[in-house]
């Protein structure tokens, strides 16, 4: 919300996640909070998206990659991208933040960048499906994968997506109480 002052832009705005925020900062200084917050979320992602590439780069090497059916080689290839898809979400906003410095767009760097990071977290529930898939197939076969998979995705698209959207929802309900 925008506090109203005699001067345009004299007054420091209020703004949170889409609710009152009893912070007073400026337009500046919202933007470096965001910025950093958002780089912060980043290095928390990256780390496992990277683990999960380096796993990936070593599975074509190993003895039993040869005995992989069409379709395991499918969910492989299909995971392998996905993870490079999330990698190339991930770091977009580092990179953009780089070639834009002092250009004067930080808002429309972070809009972009927070499009990006939601682009970066799809792609990784992909790449975390099809590597649940590649390793339940293996342990328990195709019914156990296909589950696997189900409850993997359930749990993923459920936190990261839903839980996020209704959560405004929820807390509402709890203040009306």
């Amino acid at each position: 919300m925008r506090e109203q002052g005699s001067e345009p832009g004299s007054e420091p705005e209020r703004e949170g996640d889409g609710a009152e925020d009893d912070r007073d900062e400026s337009r500046g200084e919202r933007l470096d909070r965001e910025l950093i917050e958002l780089l912060n979320e980043l290095r928390v992602a990256l780390p496992g998206v990277q683990v999960l590439f380096a796993f990936l780069l070593t599975l074509p090497f190993t003895g039993r990659f040869g005995r992989l059916s069409d379709l395991e080689r499918g969910v492989y290839f299909g995971t392998f991208c996905a993870t490079i898809a999330a990698i190339a979400f991930f770091m977009s906003p580092t990179a953009f933040h780089r070639m834009r410095w002092r250009r004067g767009d930080k808002e429309t760097m972070l809009q972009l960048s927070n499009r990006f990071a939601i682009a970066g977290l799809a792609f990784l529930a992909v790449a975390t499906c099809g590597a649940a898939y590649l390793i339940a197939d293996i342990v328990t076969g195709s019914t156990g994968a296909a589950v696997t998979v189900a409850v993997t995705a359930a749990l993923l698209v459920g936190l990261w997506f839903v839980l996020p959207l209704v959560r405004p929802r929820i807390a509402e309900g709890e203040r009306n109480d």
